[in-house]
């Protein structure tokens, strides 16, 4: 048995240009205009930056990068981006040069109603010279093979803004192309039926989340985001519509969501100014 706690405080340090070319197609893809060189970038569109372009032959049969490697191994499990923390201290600049550094937290082993799963907590740091600009702490799991949550318990409900999502697959391979995403669950349909399960290609987490504070920043144009949390509580498939919405409940502090009439499907919680 493999020893998975010992790859606890691994580092990895990535060196990016927030290129003008990627923001053009990230921009294009979600429906946005493409920030000047020097303007600040929207929400979580650090994600799309700092991917190590692996060949083919580096990656698992999942479409992820083989592991053992910076990530623990889990072989014969299938990964899912649960969740995760982001604080915002100041804004990336478009166009510029970043560094992002990546060190594993925490590892933990826990047996769920579906069987074992693998935790994992990755905190990334983005800088910009010598300055933090992100903080983000990423939470990863690893299950064995059983099938997708398809309800969740909690209803979506109304709230003080709310915006339709239709995802379509193009947007889904789109989405995959500028974050560099090779998980085949997004985009091969063969593989998310037969091989995982799923009843359609499974919008990225991601991509949700993105959309959630994007909603929120809609809605309230003059807060400034301190820091946005977010959870995973089951998977979205295109085509089936969905919705973001979400209410402030006190000053500085509002509640986000995902779902469609199924329920929720991610919750989140937003910090701002």
């Amino acid at each position: 048995m493999t020893d998975v706690t010992a790859w606890i405080g691994r580092s990895e340090r990535v060196h990016d240009q927030l290129s003008r070319n990627l923001l053009l197609r990230i921009a294009a893809t979600l429906g946005e205009q493409t920030p000047a060189t020097g303007a600040p970038l929207p929400a979580l569109w650090q994600w799309c930056f700092f991917q190590d372009p692996l060949p083919e032959s580096g990656l698992g049969e999942d479409g992820h990068p083989a592991r053992g490697g910076f990530l623990p191994p889990a072989d014969n499990r299938n990964r899912m981006w649960a969740g995760g923390r982001v604080e915002f201290i100041e804004p990336l600049r478009a166009g510029c040069e970043a560094t992002r550094v990546s060190t594993i937290k925490h590892v933990e082993e826990k047996q769920g109603g579906t069987g074992a799963l693998l935790f994992v907590t990755v905190q990334h740091d983005y800088l910009q010279g010598d300055r933090l600009a992100i903080r983000e702490e990423q939470d990863i799991v690893y299950r064995e093979p059983s099938p997708p949550k398809v309800r969740s318990s909690e209803p979506l409900v109304a709230g003080e803004w709310r915006e339709a999502v239709t995802p379509t697959p193009t947007l889904l391979f789109r989405y995959s192309a500028v974050t560099f995403n090779g998980h085949r669950i997004h985009y091969d349909w063969p593989y998310v039926t037969e091989t995982e399960g799923y009843s359609g290609l499974v919008v990225h987490g991601p991509l949700i989340a993105t959309l959630n504070l994007r909603a929120f920043c809609r809605a309230n144009p003059t807060a400034r985001l301190r820091r946005f949390a977010y959870r995973g509580l089951r998977p979205l498939t295109a085509p089936q519509p969905f919705e973001v919405g979400g209410r402030v409940l006190a000053p500085g502090k509002a509640e986000v969501w995902a779902g469609d009439h199924n329920g929720l499907a991610q919750k989140g919680e937003v910090e701002f100014e």
